[in-house]
């Protein structure tokens, strides 16, 4: 363990370094066939206007060389029995899902330059979500190794093994669900990525204190590649991530924690997502439950996902940012720890 940490800290440089050096070429690249940011209508009236045109399918920046930098990493894996190639499966959700992005990143774009259509329905894209998810959790229920088909339970230091029907449940409800919630939160400039590099280191660590290898060198590559993405995304963005990349690190991210049998922290690992797509949920609810029962609409935010709730309060975008990254960083600190009682 101590010669492989050392070499995934340092694949996770190099990928940083790789995006610095063909970013730039890249968002060239999108600015001249007008792969821009269209801003949903409710927000126009804001500072957000100012951000229509932006280069979006960023994720592309991210996905590339983590996939390709993973695959150069373990295609000797490929023959191997255990745990070793289980890696081609996150990589699996990995592209799946950033297919699945792409092409409503796509359709959203061709909807915007006046083409008929309205880019992928949110039912369209919730069924494949769960298709994708779902063979990911079968595939991953057969695995033959430790973590895998377990719940470890924080502050006990003891792993239940599960049902594998409700293991598939459970996967994958948290798959979908932590790529919907990475998706909310890229609403603002560098908040998706931080958020996303914090909760990946800390699901990192825990996979070289689990020896799942394998597992540390993608998360730290993610890393690497999320940074060099914020080199251009922070404010002012040149690029955004876009659901090329939400859905797909969300997705991951969900697949590692249930792979390291380290699920239940990831609401605390992640808590700025979680809060994202509960303040959703919340708004959603309360608006139709008030609604039915007393004849009025009552949301307790203004504007939901929660991180446009503070804008309308007043923050300035760099404030919202800096305030949910040092909570994700401090959650990302006490999942950690809990994981190693």
């Amino acid at each position: 363990m101590g010669g492989q940490l050392p070499l995934a800290l340092s694949i996770g440089g190099a990928t940083f370094l790789l995006g610095m050096i063909w970013g730039g070429p890249f968002i060239e690249v999108l600015r001249r066939f007008k792969i821009g940011k269209q801003i949903r209508p409710e927000l126009q009236d804001s500072s957000h206007i100012n951000k229509v045109g932006t280069p979006t399918m960023g994720g592309i920046m991210i996905l590339v060389p983590a996939i390709l930098f993973s695959l150069a990493l373990n295609l000797s894996r490929i023959t191997e029995e255990g745990s070793g190639r289980s890696i081609f499966l996150p990589l699996f959700v990995m592209i799946g899902f950033a297919i699945l992005g792409l092409i409503d990143d796509w359709e959203g774009i061709q909807t915007s330059r006046g083409n008929l259509g309205e880019g992928l329905s949110g039912r369209v894209k919730f069924a494949f979500q769960i298709i994708l998810a779902l063979f990911a959790s079968i595939v991953l229920s057969h695995f033959e190794f430790s973590f895998a088909n377990s719940l470890s339970l924080p502050l006990v230091n003891a792993a239940v093994a599960m049902n594998p029907v409700i293991f598939v449940l459970v996967s994958t409800f948290i798959i979908v669900a932590s790529s919907n919630a990475t998706n909310l939160t890229d609403g603002l400039d560098g908040l998706a990525g931080i958020i996303t590099a914090s909760a990946y280191s800390a699901y990192g660590v825990i996979a070289v204190l689990q020896n799942q290898l394998f597992i540390a060198e993608l998360c730290f590559v993610v890393v690497g590649a999320c940074f060099a993405f914020l080199w251009y995304n922070a404010h002012p963005a040149q690029l955004f991530m876009g659901d090329t990349g939400s859905l797909s690190l969300g997705a991951t991210l969900g697949l590692v924690a249930v792979m390291s049998g380290q699920w239940l922290l990831l609401p605390i690992i992640a808590i700025v997502p979680v809060a994202e797509i509960l303040s959703v949920i919340i708004q959603v609810a309360s608006a139709k439950l008030t609604r039915r029962f007393y004849g009025v609409d009552w949301r307790p935010f203004l504007r939901t996902p929660i991180h446009h709730h503070y804008e309308l309060r007043g923050w300035s975008e760099m404030r919202i940012v800096q305030r949910f990254w040092l909570i994700a960083i401090l959650s990302a600190f006490v999942g950690v720890a809990l994981a190693l009682l």
